[in-house]
């Protein structure tokens, strides 16, 4: 799974998610890419499970672009615990995606493998998602 090498703190606060994405909303890489409708977090083994059912799709051809990159902690308590001592251990880690973020980018393959890879993976992510092409983000961002 993905996850930070090293981190300056073990443990975040949860944080907010209102906004759209301001960065990472553009197509860079590839021709076809899956961009969030709705603010999610998007653990590790989701964007791997995804990864997986694209590259699986196009059996070998073409090049994938994961454009997210988990390194927010998640904390859990065990199970059965009191309230109270302290803030549980890191159990995951999420990706935090904001309406307007392109996830994954896909090249090298024609546009029907694309979109089918494409949409194989947008059913193992957690939020709303959209495929989109170059030609429909002529001229920059998608704007929900």
């Amino acid at each position: 799974m993905l996850m930070p090498k090293r981190v300056k703190r073990r443990k975040q606060f949860r944080g907010t998610m209102k906004g759209k994405a301001l960065r990472g909303n553009t197509l860079s890489y590839g021709e076809y890419g899956i961009i969030a409708t709705e603010p999610c977090w998007i653990k590790s083994n989701q964007i791997e499970a995804a990864r997986i059912a694209m590259t699986r799709y196009i059996k070998r051809g073409g090049k994938v672009w994961i454009k997210i990159f988990p390194d927010k902690p998640v904390t859990a308590q065990p199970a059965e615990t009191r309230m109270g001592s302290g803030k549980g251990s890191v159990e995951y880690w999420v990706a935090v995606v904001k309406p307007g973020r392109v996830m994954f980018e896909i090249a090298g393959v024609s546009e029907e493998i694309a979109k089918e890879a494409l949409r194989l993976a947008t059913h193992k992510l957690p939020c709303k998602c959209k495929i989109v092409s170059k030609a429909d983000l002529e001229g920059g961002a998608v704007n929900e």
